[in-house]
């Protein structure tokens, strides 16, 4: 069987066979990481809000992604959470040009991505790909499995039939479906394995960037671990690089190198994934580790509650947008620069990014403080021996 990075659609090797690409530099748990593969430079998506008569008028905007400049190095996981809302899909969108932007640019590899023509903007997406959260909804019921895998290699001028299904039998074998499948219709397979057909609908064209778009998070918890372990698999064995949106701390925390937290559109914070969840400087990255849910039901465990809904998109507040439920700020007197003053997103020190006024007065004690003042809420308790039995 033939080594699926060799069926890269196109003559870009010598010889006008397809090339090939080694696996990249692996970003550490610290954040330390390789060249840039994808760079995003104040990325801008608003959605406009139209109102009036006749509903032509533009009333407003729902600010989704405003601002965000970040680097994925190759051949790292760069996760990405935050509450719903905050913007995640929507960047993952924009960067791969599904959505327009409103502002700013994304280079890959160097080159600019909204800048470029038809024809380059078709050679590029074939190194760029998505898994949708949906494994469901995103396949084509009137497709089969191998028409599925094959379409994207077909629109990039693989004409042939007997190859496209060679490879759509390949890379079911690779993502751990059986190849004799190819025939057969997605409602045919549980959530797992279409999931797992999407994964290969991904690989076809050879990416070295794929956007994981909540990949697990329709999926029972046993088959989040499968197909957890496959990602990370793939991405060893075909060195590939990945944004992978997610709500689950913990799934984040399994999968990432570094991790980056999203709040109302702006990034809020990133570091390397140990030293994200071991010493968080934001109030609100502190806030969402503290949501974790224990696994041992005998502990019992507090957190810290933030107060208010989040704010609308389309009317953020001034300054640092968390201010407004901000635990920190309460037990600093209420300073004023947090609500007039954005916030910088700076290096507090070993590519540790942070946008805090006060990102250097959160500890281990002002966290306790915070918990104590406020009702904590508990996730997990064990009754006590000598509680009545219930009714």
């Amino acid at each position: 069987m033939t080594d699926v990075r060799a069926q890269q659609v196109g003559t870009d090797g010598p010889g006008g066979q397809p090339a090939t690409r080694p696996a990249g530099p692996r970003a550490d748990g610290n954040g330390r990481s390789g060249e840039p593969l994808v760079s995003i430079r104040d990325l801008v998506k608003h959605f406009e809000i139209r109102g009036g008569l006749l509903g032509v008028s533009k009333v407003g905007a729902v600010r989704a992604v405003d601002g965000v400049s970040l680097d994925v190095a190759r051949g790292e996981t760069l996760g990405l959470v935050g509450e719903s809302g905050c913007g995640k899909t929507t960047l993952g969108k924009v960067v791969l040009r599904l959505i327009p932007a409103t502002s700013g640019e994304v280079y890959v590899n160097g080159e600019p991505l909204f800048r470029a023509s038809a024809d380059q903007l078709k050679r590029a997406r074939r190194n760029m790909q998505v898994v949708f959260q949906d494994p469901y909804s995103s396949l084509n019921p009137r497709m089969t499995v191998g028409e599925i895998v094959g379409e994207g290699p077909l629109a990039h001028g693989l004409k042939s039939k007997r190859e496209r299904e060679e490879l759509a039998r390949e890379l079911l074998a690779k993502v751990g479906l059986n190849q004799s499948h190819i025939h057969r219709y997605p409602h045919e397979f549980s959530g797992g394995q279409r999931q797992r057909i999407g994964i290969a609908r991904a690989l076809a064209l050879n990416p070295d960037f794929v956007v994981c778009d909540e990949p697990v998070s329709a999926l029972d918890v046993s088959i989040q671990s499968q197909v957890l372990n496959l990602l990370e698999d793939l991405q060893q064995e075909l060195g590939l690089t990945y944004l992978f949106i997610a709500h689950n701390l913990a799934v984040v925390e399994h999968i990432s190198d570094r991790v980056g937290v999203m709040y109302l559109g702006k990034m809020a914070e990133l570091a390397g994934v140990m030293e994200l969840y071991e010493n968080p400087r934001h109030p609100y990255t502190v806030a969402l580790l503290s949501a974790v849910p224990e696994p041992d039901p005998r502990r019992r465990r507090k957190r810290l509650v933030l107060k208010g809904d989040v704010p609308s998109p389309a009317n953020p507040p001034s300054g640092c947008r968390f201010h407004t439920r901000c635990w920190l700020r309460e037990q600093l007197g209420n300073p004023e620069n947090c609500a007039t003053v954005e916030p910088e997103f700076r290096d507090i020190g070993n590519g540790h990014r942070t946008a805090c006024h006060w990102a250097e007065e959160i500890s281990p004690e002002t966290i306790q403080r915070a918990v104590q003042r406020q009702k904590p809420v508990v996730s997990a308790e064990t009754p006590p021996s000598d509680a009545p039995a219930a009714a």
